[in-house]
C-alpha cells in the first residue's frame, strides 16, 4: 500500500490545456473517486498517475517516491480498464498470471496468487474459460483478478463499470468496495457516474475543466457542496436551482418567498437551491402546477411548474395527483442553499 501526492500537476496538448495545477493528496489506502463530466480531465490525471500519459508541470509521487520519469511497468501499480482488455486467446487462469509471467516470477508463486484472486472474486469455476465464454460482469471480475495478483501498491480503474448494464453496475459497486475493504489497497477511481461516486468513495475529488471544484466524505459533497456545479452534479435527481433575491432573511422568486438557512446581503441577486426530497407537498405553500408523476414504488418523483419553471419533487410512498392538478410546496428551510449569482460560490 500506498500514498499518492499530486503537486501542481498540468497537462497540456499542443496549445489545449487540460489541467490547469492539480494538487491532491491521497492516504495510504484510501478509496479515491474522480468524478467530473466528460472532458473534465479526470481520466488523463489517472493515465499519468499509471504513466501512461507526459506530465507537462508539477510532480506526481507514490509512497513519497516522485514517479515523473519512472516507466510505467516499475512505478507498481495495476490499472483497470473500462473495455476489460483481456487477450482473448488465453483462458482466465492465464489472462490473470501473465503479468507475473513476464516478470518471470516461479510458476506456483504465479499459481498461488491467481489461485487466491480467483477465490476472492468467485472466478474457481472459470478458470479454464476463454473471454468469449464469460459475461460482461465476468470478464471485468477477470480484469480486477489480474490486477491483483500483481499485489500493488495502487489500484487504478477507469470507469470499469461504464459497458455493463445498470443491475450489474449495481452489483459490481458492491464487490468492487468489498474488495476494497478487504485488500486495504490505495485506489484511484475514475467515473462519470456521481451515484458510483457517492457509493464507493471514502473521499470524492469533484472535477471541472481540469480544475477540482471540491474535495471531500460524499455526505460533505452532499450536504455542503461549494459551488453551483458541484450542487447540481452530485445528487440524483439533481438539486432544484434558481435565481432569486435574498430580502428580511428569505429569497423572493418565482412569485414567492422561499424559506433559507443561509444569509446574503440586504437585496442580493442569489440562486437558491434545493434538493428534490426537501421540497414536501402540503395543504398549503407555494402554489405549484403537476406536469408529470413518476412512480418509483417506494418513492413518487414529480415534476412541477412553478411560474413556468420546472422544479423535482421527491416523496415517500404514493400521491393521488395527476398531471394538470394544483399543488402546494412546502421547502424545508433547514436544507436549503444559497450561491452567490455572479460567481456561484455557496454562501
Amino acid at each position: 500500500m500506498a500514498s499518492v501526492a499530486f503537486n501542481e500537476v498540468k497537462k497540456d496538448f499542443g496549445k489545449t490545456k487540460v489541467l490547469h495545477g492539480i494538487s491532491l493528496d491521497i492516504s495510504d489506502g484510501e478509496f479515491m473517486v474522480l468524478v467530473g463530466p466528460s472532458g473534465c480531465g479526470k481520466s488523463t490525471l489517472l493515465r499519468m498517475l499509471a504513466g501512461l500519459e507526459d506530465i507537462t508541470a508539477g510532480s506526481i509521487a507514490i509512497d513519497g517516491r516522485v514517479v515523473n520519469d519512472v516507466e510505467s511497468k516499475d512505478r507498481d501499480i495495476a490499472m483497470v480498464f473500462q473495455s476489460y482488455a483481456l487477450y482473448p486467446h488465453m483462458n482466465v487462469r492465464d489472462n490473470m498470471g501473465f503479468s507475473l509471467r513476464l516478470r518471470n516470477e516461479k510458476k506456483t508463486l504465479i499459481e498461488e496468487r491467481v489461485r487466491n484472486a480467483a477465490r476472492i472474486l468467485n472466478l474457481e469455476s472459470y478458470l479454464e474459460r476463454y473471454p468469449r465464454e464469460l459475461s460482461g460482469g465476468q470478464r471485468q471480475r477477470v480484469a480486477m483478478g489480474r490486477a491483483i495478483v500483481r499485489d500493488p501498491k495502487v489500484f487504478l480503474f477507469d470507469e470499469p463499470l461504464s459497458n455493463l448494464d445498470a443491475k450489474l453496475r449495481v452489483a459490481m459497486r458492491s464487490e468492487i468496495k468489498a474488495l476494497h475493504q478487504r485488500l486495504k489497497t490505495t485506489t484511484v477511481y475514475v467515473t462519470h457516474d456521481q451515484v458510483e461516486a457517492m457509493t464507493m468513495a471514502d473521499r470524492i475529488a469533484v472535477m471541472n475543466d481540469g480544475r477540482i471544484e471540491q474535495l471531500g466524505e460524499p455526505l460533505e459533497l452532499y450536504d455542503r457542496p461549494a459551488n453551483l456545479f458541484v450542487a447540481q452534479f452530485i445528487g440524483s435527481p439533481a438539486m432544484n436551482v434558481f435565481a432569486g433575491i435574498f430580502r428580511n432573511g428569505s429569497v423572493e422568486a418565482l412569485g414567492a418567498r422561499w424559506p433559507s438557512a443561509g444569509k446574503a446581503s440586504e437585496n442580493q441577486a442569489v440562486k437558491y437551491g434545493i434538493r428534490p426530497e426537501h421540497l414536501a407537498l402540503a395543504a398549503d405553500g407555494i402554489p405549484a402546477v403537476v406536469e408529470v408523476v413518476e412512480p418509483m414504488g417506494a418513492e413518487t418523483e414529480c415534476l412541477v411548474k412553478v411560474h413556468d419553471q420546472p422544479l423535482v419533487v421527491t416523496t415517500h410512498g404514493r400521491i393521488a395527483a395527476g398531471p394538470g392538478d394544483r399543488v402546494f410546496l412546502r421547502p424545508d428551510a433547514g436544507h436549503s442553499h444559497l450561491f452567490d449569482a455572479a460567481t456561484g460560490q455557496r454562501l
